[in-house]
């Protein structure tokens, strides 16, 4: 029953929300929070008692739900996201609607049941529900044709790897799991299972923004803030690297998967936290970070390395919802997300600067904070399976101190003295004329300053970022003491955090003049290959297939519609008039053949006697003849 409330409450409770639309905005905010702190508490009770469901569905199949240690945590930690996004988001008006709070419990929901799980029916019906929700929360200012881009981009490209898991679904009922339970997946028969492995990492990478997906992310920041915290935390990127982490057992089984999706994982940490080195913006700057660290959760999943692979997804989600809410709120006071634009952020909202800046230091890695133990447990894992491994691992960790350096030295950076600058903040508000000003200029001094923002940071965005600052802080360390084997040697947790402090000291002497290749700054023109690679090709396939059909398939058909009409008109015109002539004339003849067959039907007897006699003389006439 306790598992039956934990994902209905969500999903019933957004469904609500979001079927009521504006008739209902004024109580959306306060609704929203109230479920998802009933969530939580839920989760928390569901981690307690481990429930079990298991639900007919169809014959031989069942929709099975439970919690285990891995999804105990994680239902905790997409509840107490969920929750922190929606208080925070009630600071923000334009979030206040039914609307987005309904679109955030029914995405919350679909999560839930994603990582409870148990058979791939329930999961398969889920992924679905978290994609499109994703779109709709993504392209949430419909209005803005940026946004609505950035959604399709995003569910297009999820969509083509999600493809994957049917094939897995398919490939396990050929191979003899009937009941598609994921525990049996690893035991599905002949060749099949690697079908199955195959279809599930490419769902995972897909999902997660692993390479060579990982450019949807990019555009996703189109999102409200609070969005990109969410689905880019604990939530949809997040749920690849789960499902890997879930169906070890099945990597381990294929062989080839694990390898792979390591190095995959380990590529991604690197390449991408190259990418957010290399940004300006700060969102996009934290979404490459994301795909970096999920690298990390993806690495462990390949090395085998669950419960490494768990600690360092809960201290991401912790760290990252962090770091996306404090450049939420900044967004919102100060109008700007531009590294430039946000010179001084920190000094004006100082409870924002110091969140953020626990948050950066946790995704640097910086001792005792909660990503430097996590990364060293996956990274201990990698050394256990190759140092070629390790090694990449490493330099990944190096990078995320840089990328995170970077940020904290632009936010704390004193802001261009100006005579209309805005002044010290009094309350969490800015004292100038223009309290909204923001500078949006270049590292050079040269810019301008821009008036959208409020000039405030609303009071129910500091508990969330205060909660999160200490999990981020305090997450690693509370769990040193789990049973994490390998666990990481004292001379690794020091080479990296000496690394750590290193990258930090050398990336905020250098800040501006860190060298940037162009590609790094594109996103390595992963969305430019897959337009060269997948989109260009795909629509001149279809260019082609409609020039097909319009030259060859459309002109046959009205080719023979054309001769049939013709030759409609010819039978109608010679054939047609000849054969109502011979009907004509046969009912002409009947007709005479009848008046003919009344006139001998006179009523008088003696002609009748007459008639029969006359035909008895013809009779004997025709004996004689024919003898």
């Amino acid at each position: 029953m306790a598992l039956w409330l934990l994902v209905m409450t969500p999903l019933l409770g957004g469904g609500l929300l979001a079927a009521g639309g504006r008739r209902v905005d004024r109580v959306a905010a306060d609704v929203g929070v109230f479920l998802a702190g009933a969530a939580l508490a839920l989760a928390v009770a569901a981690a307690l008692t481990r429930p079990v469901i298991d639900a007919p569905l169809f014959a031989g199949m069942s929709a099975g739900l439970g919690v285990d240690g891995l999804s105990a945590l994680m239902v905790i930690t997409v509840a107490g996201a969920t929750l922190a996004v929606l208080v925070f988001a009630a600071g923000e008006p334009d979030l206040r609607t039914a609307r987005f709070v309904g679109l955030v419990l029914i995405f919350a929901g679909a999560m839930l049941v994603t990582v409870t799980a148990t058979t791939l029916a329930p999961l398969l019906m889920a992924w679905e529900v978290m994609g499109a929700m994703s779109w709709a929360l993504i392209g949430y200012q419909w209005r803005r044709a940026a946004a609505v881009s950035a959604a399709h981009t995003a569910l297009l490209t999820t969509r083509l790897a999600d493809v994957g898991l049917y094939v897995a679904a398919g490939a396990a009922l050929a191979g003899g799991v009937g009941t598609l339970t994921l525990a049996q997946l690893p035991g599905t028969g002949g060749p099949w299972v690697h079908v199955v492995a195959a279809g599930v990492v490419v769902a995972a990478l897909g999902k997660s923004a692993q390479l060579p997906f990982s450019f949807w992310l990019s555009g996703a920041m189109e999102g409200p803030s609070p969005v990109s915290a969410l689905l880019h935390s604990a939530t949809m990127v997040a749920a690849g690297a789960y499902l890997l982490l879930r169906l070890g057992p099945l990597l381990a089984v294929a062989g080839w998967a694990g390898p792979v999706v390591a190095w995959v994982g380990a590529a991604t940490a690197l390449l991408l936290g190259a990418v957010a080195v290399a940004q300006t913006d700060l969102k996009q700057l934290l979404a490459a970070s994301s795909c970096a660290q999920i690298g990390f959760m993806v690495l462990a999943a390949g090395t085998g390395a669950t419960t490494a692979g768990a600690l360092q997804l809960v201290a991401h989600a912790a760290t990252k919802s962090l770091l996306f809410l404090a450049a939420g709120a900044w967004l919102v006071a100060l109008g700007t997300r531009r590294l430039d634009g946000l010179r001084g952020a920190a000094r004006r909202f100082p409870l924002v600067g110091v969140t953020f800046t626990i948050g950066a230091a946790s995704l640097a890695g910086l001792p005792p904070l909660s990503l430097w133990v996590a990364k060293d447990t996956v990274l201990a894992a990698a050394l256990a399976r190759s140092p070629a491994l390790y090694a990449v691992g490493l330099a990944a960790a190096v990078v995320s101190a840089m990328y995170a350096a970077k940020a904290v030295w632009f936010v704390w950076r004193p802001a261009p003295v100006r005579n209309d600058a805005p002044g010290p903040v009094i309350g969490g508000r800015a004292t100038a004329a223009d309290p909204a000003a923001a500078w949006t200029g270049t590292g050079t001094g040269t810019g301008a300053w821009s008036g959208t923002g409020t000039g405030r940071v609303a009071a129910s965005m500091a508990p969330p970022l205060v909660v999160l600052a200490g999990l981020a802080a305090g997450v690693g360390v509370l769990a040193l003491p789990l049973a994490v084997d390998p666990a990481p040697s004292g001379w690794e947790l020091a080479t990296s955090g000496v690394l750590a402090v290193a990258a930090v000291a050398v990336t905020w002497r250098l800040a501006e003049r860190i060298p940037v290749p162009r590609a790094f700054v594109g996103w390595l023109g992963l969305e430019r290959a897959a337009h060269t690679l997948v989109v260009g090709p795909t629509l001149a396939l279809a260019r082609g297939v409609a020039r097909f059909d319009d030259l060859v398939l459309d002109r046959a058909v009205t080719g023979v519609a054309a001769a049939t009409g013709g030759l409609a008109e010819v039978v109608a015109r010679r054939v047609e008039p000849s054969v109502d002539g011979l009907v004509r004339a046969v009912a002409a003849g009947a007709r005479a053949s009848g008046r003919w067959a009344r006139r001998p039907q006179t009523g008088q007897i003696h002609q009748y006697y007459a008639q029969a006699a006359a035909a008895l003389v013809v009779l004997a006439v025709f004996l004689i003849l024919v003898r």
